[in-house]
């Protein structure tokens, strides 16, 4: 058999779980065609001696749907080891979309998925108006990865009622529309439907976004297309499971339930591992499985966390104190830093400002934990806190972070958890739940304040390597066949004959996260948080290498991922 690509000698961990072996894969086109040991040689060969070669990951939360037309690579998800990614999650998509009226969309985008509005605005090629023409411009740009697309509730609402979408519950003509629209959308290929009821999801100009004025009437009718078609999963609509009453989650709780059960559509949503919240939830899971229902919990491996730094954001930039001096140039903010008086005025107001005043105001208004914040001087943790590094110098933590950042240029970034800090314990219970999968990333949105694409990276350095919670069968089998499963992709997460070329080549040894750094390369210039890897030797897709040694090679094989039962399924 003539081979494209020969991966020689490699540990192959196949992401079923089972033991790992050594042997040849042999690449054909786009598929596997076989592995062994192989004496024919491939047109391109990779030597994968002393590393594994395992199935490409494969990530169900992301927002990738604007990024993907001005980003052929998929960053900073195609760094980790991602080579399928499912986007539009939370109800944030951009599309469906009337030409007069594309303002409506990007408001739902812009502060609840922090993604720069300038870049939004000169990035995108607007070349659809419905969902199905959305999904033909996808199929048209130069991608890295493969992409699948859900279909967001605020984008439908937006599409259907225009401004109405942010004040008024839906009339039936405003339902009928969204059912038609939803439906077109499910038959050309959108793998979902999304919706998000968070109280910290707001548009650009302080209001709900669109998904969050809908009733549970709504929700059900539009889900009721879903099970009519037997197409799709919704994702999103159970944040009030972490509302502190106990009757709303209650209601909460009958709605999913009726619509996992009911309504046969299956759920997913994030799933926080608080020590109280995230074991509720995994109750909550069991008892609509133990129904007859499907519903598939979210998790996290390392604990949403918010990024900070004076190239990015501070705690401190709501004080009234601040406010005016990070209004400056960086360089003067530099200089000014250096003066020991401005230093110890504005260390004393950080240190004693009444952030809770300022609470609801951006994106970090609220008191620095000391002991939360912690210096992200390397990818892994452990990591160092402010009050520990303070303690050192003798000063006080907020002295700390100003010399810290004057002794790297303002280079160095802090890592505080967010309002909703996991526990180890349950976390891990969470990890090793049979109804979760780890693939809350958010990548793609969030561009100046998380950098969470890494999970993947961390789940294989932090528990497989350093913590020994896992072993590599387990990590990568959670990172491919989990989630292939979970949102039915039936020829990819395996490494197997006949499957996609989906493919990872790295070094457990090595295979981890790297420290963000702050780069200017949105579209107009705009700032967003980059984070690559370590330890990977190449990445296939598609039966193209489209990574190796970390940096791109300019191959395009990636593809929209339609629903199987859509035509031109990819």
């Amino acid at each position: 058999m003539a081979f494209d690509l020969v991966i020689r000698g490699g540990r192959v961990v196949d992401g079923s779980g089972t033991g790992a072996y050594r042997a040849d894969v042999g690449i054909a086109g786009d598929r596997i065609a076989a592995i062994g040991r192989l004496a024919e040689r491939g047109r391109e060969e990779i030597d994968a001696d002393g590393l594994v070669v395992s199935p490409g990951f494969i990530d169900g939360h992301t927002h990738f749907d604007a990024q993907v037309f001005w980003d052929p690579h998929g960053a900073n998800s195609c760094w980790q080891g991602v080579t399928s990614v499912v986007m539009g999650n939370c109800g944030f998509t951009i599309a469906p979309v009337h030409d007069e009226a594309r303002a409506l969309v990007l408001r739902n985008l812009e502060r609840a998925e922090d993604i720069d509005a300038t870049a939004l605005a000169e990035g995108i090629d607007w070349t659809w108006q419905t969902f199905p023409e959305y999904l033909e411009a996808l199929e048209r740009v130069p991608k890295s990865i493969h992409y699948a697309a859900n279909i967001g509730h605020s984008a439908l609402r937006t599409w259907a009622m225009g401004e109405r979408a942010f004040e008024e519950e839906a009339g039936e003509d405003d339902l009928r529309r969204m059912r038609e629209q939803l439906r077109a959308a499910l038959l050309s290929g959108a793998i979902g439907f999304t919706t998000s009821r968070s109280e910290h999801h707001e548009t650009s100009d302080d209001r709900p976004v669109a998904s969050r004025i809908a009733s549970w009437d709504e929700l059900h009718a539009l889900v009721d297309v879903m099970g009519e078609l037997g197409i799709g999963m919704l994702e999103g609509g159970t944040e009030g499971f972490l509302s502190p009453n106990p009757e709303e989650r209650e209601i909460v709780f009958e709605h999913v339930r009726r619509i996992a059960i009911d309504q046969s559509v299956p759920v997913t949503a994030g799933l926080i591992a608080t020590r109280e919240g995230g074991r509720a939830m995994l109750d909550r899971i069991d008892r609509i499985a133990a129904a007859g229902g499907r519903m598939i919990g979210q998790s996290h491996c390392r604990g949403i966390s918010v990024l900070l730094g004076f190239r990015t954001r501070l705690p401190f930039d709501v004080l009234p104190e601040w406010i005016p001096f990070r209004e400056r140039p960086l360089e003067e903010q530099k200089r000014a830093l250096r003066d020991p008086e401005t230093r110890a005025r504005l260390a004393k107001a950080a240190m004693e400002g009444d952030y809770d005043r300022w609470r609801g105001i951006g994106a970090m208004p609220r008191k620095p934990d000391w002991d939360g914040i912690r210096v992200f001087d390397r990818g892994l943790p452990p990591w160092p806190s402010i009050r520990e590094v303070a303690a050192e110098r003798g000063v006080s933590p907020a002295e700390a972070m100003v010399d810290l950042a004057l002794e790297s240029d303002f280079e160095c970034l802090f890592i505080q958890p967010s309002l909703y800090p996991q526990d180890e314990e349950v976390l891990l219970d969470v990890l090793r739940h049979p109804r979760t999968v780890m693939t809350f990333s958010d990548s793609g949105a969030h561009l100046s304040q998380i950098c969470d694409a890494s999970i993947q990276t961390h789940l294989l350095g932090h528990w497989v390597r350093d913590a020994g919670a896992f072993t590599l069968e387990e990590g990568v089998r959670m990172l491919t066949l989990e989630p292939a499963q979970a949102w039915g992709f039936a020829d990819r997460g395996l490494l197997r004959e006949g499957m996609l070329a989906d493919l990872n080549v790295f070094d457990p040894e090595t295979v981890g996260p790297a420290v963000p750094r702050i780069v200017n390369d949105l579209p107009g210039g705009g700032q967003r948080l980059s984070q690559g890897a370590t330890g990977f030797a190449a990445t296939v897709v598609a039966g193209e290498v489209a990574f190796r040694d970390g940096e791109a090679t300019g191959r395009h094989a990636g593809r929209l991922i339609r629903n199987r039962r859509a035509m031109g399924n990819g």
